[in-house]
């Protein structure tokens, strides 16, 4: 598919997330097949402070690109001047945040505190897609609540803006990450949209990712919480559209070597004990489902180096290959 001027190879986008869509995790899910990845959000403000940590977000590789780098913020000035510095950092999409329902950022009237005014929303958009010469895209929610539901009528505004494509996560901010996503609006907003759009929320197998396409005939499918310590969706819903064939799950070898892969990554990319420590919120998703893996882990996380972690890893593989050929 292809947003603005960029072209995509596969309808596949790893959503941002606050905390995850780092470069080293990025890396991993562009190789298992992602079309499109996604930096975590970074506030306009803190960019046009040229904030350290808010430009380190913005760190890309030719291996991952298309990379969209998404901001948020209220200012419709300050949000002009930070497209223009992700512009010009190399980023190959802006994305703009119209969704976040954390109370910190509804608060300032930023993230899905603009779906109250979708005037206010598109004449952003617009502004800031006016600004830069890369394609403007933005993501949202269906609404503030069950009650104003109002992604319709954001769909028209955005009609008549310079907006290249949107992604919908179907949710209201009421519901945060709670209850389901309610895809019966897709079809709807794709009735109205000129523009590629992109179905988000519940996917989180294979079949979703089909699912998704057939029932909402969505552009795209953006793959957020089910792409965390599995990285191999991707890889996965690639063979099921491309052949109809299911994958089979990742092997305990494909797992554990995976791990050691994104671990080595952040920790080239975030130093040591960096890099390290931060990784191991990532253990529990890669090591889900496999024999005495909560013990593992309470090994794992105690660990101060690359090459003990990679021991004690491949030491539980041999384990693991060894109860196999008892069985």
């Amino acid at each position: 598919m292809i947003i603005g001027n960029v072209n995509i190879e596969r309808p596949l986008f790893l959503a941002p997330m606050e905390g995850v869509t780092d470069l080293p995790f990025r890396v991993i899910c562009k190789r298992m097949g992602a079309g499109l990845v996604y930096t975590e959000f970074i506030a306009s403000e803190a960019l046009i402070r040229n904030v350290k940590k808010s430009f380190d977000k913005m760190n890309i590789i030719e291996e991952e690109r298309p990379v969209s780098v998404q901001i948020f913020g209220d200012k419709i000035d300050s949000m002009v001047e930070s497209a223009k510095i992700c512009e010009d950092s190399g980023a190959d999409i802006v994305d703009i945040n119209f969704g976040c329902w954390v109370k910190k950022v509804v608060n300032n009237n930023a993230g899905a505190a603009f779906l109250k005014e979708p005037a206010r929303l598109a004449d952003m958009a617009e502004k800031v897609a006016q600004s830069i010469s890369i394609p403007l895209t933005v993501k949202t929610r269906i609404g503030w609540d069950k009650n104003t539901i109002k992604i319709l009528e954001v769909a028209e505004l955005l009609n008549k803006t310079k907006v290249a494509a949107f992604a919908v996560h179907c949710r209201t901010r009421e519901q945060g990450m709670k209850g389901n996503a309610d895809w019966s609006w897709l079809p709807l907003v794709k009735s109205i949209a000129k523009m590629p759009v992109i179905l988000n929320g519940d996917i989180f197998t294979p079949q979703d990712v089909k699912r998704a396409f057939e029932e909402t005939g969505c552009d795209a499918v953006m793959i957020a919480r089910g792409a965390i310590g599995n990285p191999f969706i991707f890889k996965n819903a690639v063979k099921l559209l491309d052949s109809g064939d299911l994958q089979e799950e990742p092997s305990v070898e494909e797992r554990i070597r995976t791990c050691l892969e994104h671990l080595r990554l952040t920790i080239e990319y975030k130093g040591l004990p960096r890099g390290l420590y931060e990784f191991r919120k990532h253990y529990s998703g890669y090591l889900k489902g496999i024999y005495n893996n909560s013990v593992l882990r309470q090994e794992l996380v105690v660990l101060e180096s690359f090459d003990e972690v990679e021991s004690k890893l491949m030491e539980y593989l041999e384990e693991i290959e060894a109860r196999i050929q008892l069985v």
